[in-house]
């Protein structure tokens, strides 16, 4: 397949997501004409230089563009103040002025992070996002949410602040491990539940062939871009529909808060968990058949996926907590949480209403289960 070119329209903020293999090697010809001057700082993790970080700087230089790196750790823990710190001093440290640009070059936690620091660093620069993970190709580099974690809780801290330029090298995904592909699925079903009933209908025949097979996966990437930048078009900073993104999130980001951002749950596992609680809870809620949540945990299951607060390693905290836990997150209005919930596959709507015993009643169940 080719280089598809998937557009981001935002006025002035406007971007191209570009999405096929080889798109490394190519990185110099594809940035060199948002350069004022030839250079460039990069920003990856420890995970990702040894593997593709010379082959970037090669590209780069083949342009005449000269770059410095700098290699945080793998890892959701690195996405925190103590090395957002040390990310801004370093690019303060290599004179980076408003017309150079940033390459955030890693998985979530680098784009999220690095995105944060260009927006805050002489009150923005220019950032280019070149995503290594298959969930930051389908999700975190698109739509300019940037931010870290803190001890309150997940992404609390953070800037809306568009990049100049996505290059999703889809070859960069046959180096990820099983699980890190898995979890980043969790992003990519979740845009058929959430508003394209014949997407989720085509990863439920494909689904199981992505990893193996090169043009299906660029479709898949090409097809979860093109939603999410729909609707970011539309809705930029989540005055609406935006929200309708946020599918599994709000019990997902109580998980990860519980399971202290570790390996014990990635986000896209997490993401996938609070889908299929999200589903169970729109049914008994009366909104969509049974049908729907169950036809959902059995595509998971065939993809190997974690469906269940059972298939979480370890300990975790009580329904009540949990619920609690959720507090703290971003969709919570005049102290109410928003949930994202479904009258069927590729049918959400944002809901306010949702009773808390009804939720608490759902984790408590679902934590029983464990036993």
């Amino acid at each position: 397949m080719g280089i598809d070119r998937v557009p981001v329209a935002l006025g002035a903020r406007s971007y191209e997501v570009r999405i096929g293999p080889g798109l490394i090697d190519r990185a110099g010809a594809e940035i060199a004409p948002l350069l004022k001057r030839r250079r460039a700082a990069i920003v990856t993790d420890d995970t990702v230089a040894p593997l593709h970080l010379a082959r970037l700087q090669v590209a780069l230089a083949a342009e005449g563009i000269d770059s410095t790196a700098l290699a945080l750790p793998a890892g959701e823990a690195t996405k925190g103040w103590p090395e957002f710190a040390r990310c801004v001093e370093w690019l303060l440290d290599q004179k980076i002025e408003r017309r150079d640009i940033v390459i955030a070059f890693g998985g979530g936690v680098i784009g999220d992070l690095v995105g944060f620091a260009s927006a805050v660093l002489r009150r923005g620069v220019r950032f280019v996002q070149i995503p290594t993970t298959l969930l930051a190709q389908v999700d975190s580099s698109v739509g300019g949410k940037t931010g870290i974690n803190t001890a309150q809780g997940k992404n609390l801290v953070g800037a809306f602040h568009q990049p100049s330029l996505v290059l999703a090298d889809t070859m960069v995904l046959e180096t990820l491990p099983p699980r890190d592909f898995r979890a980043g699925y969790g992003e990519v079903v979740k845009y058929g539940l959430l508003g394209d009933a014949a997407f989720f209908d085509w990863l439920e025949v494909n689904g199981p062939a992505l990893a193996r097979d090169a043009d299906l996966r660029q479709y898949a990437v090409r097809r979860s871009v093109e939603m999410k930048a729909g609707i970011v078009s539309r809705d930029e900073t989540e005055e609406g529909e935006r929200a309708l993104l946020n599918l599994g999130h709000t019990f997902c980001h109580a998980l990860e808060k519980a399971t202290g951002y570790s390996d014990r749950l990635l986000h896209g596992e997490g993401v996938a968990i609070g889908c299929a609680l999200a589903f169970e809870l729109s049914q008994r809620l009366g909104l969509c058949a049974q049908e729907a949540p169950s036809r959902l945990r059995a595509h998971l299951r065939d993809m190997g996926m974690k469906v269940d607060l059972a298939d979480i390693p370890g300990d975790l905290p009580g329904a009540e907590a949990l619920v609690a836990l959720m507090g703290q997150d971003k969709k919570v209005i005049d102290g109410r949480l928003r949930f994202i919930l479904a009258r069927g596959i590729g049918d959400a709507f944002v809901a306010e209403d949702v009773p808390p015993d009804l939720v608490t009643a759902l984790l408590h169940e679902a934590l029983q289960a464990r036993r």
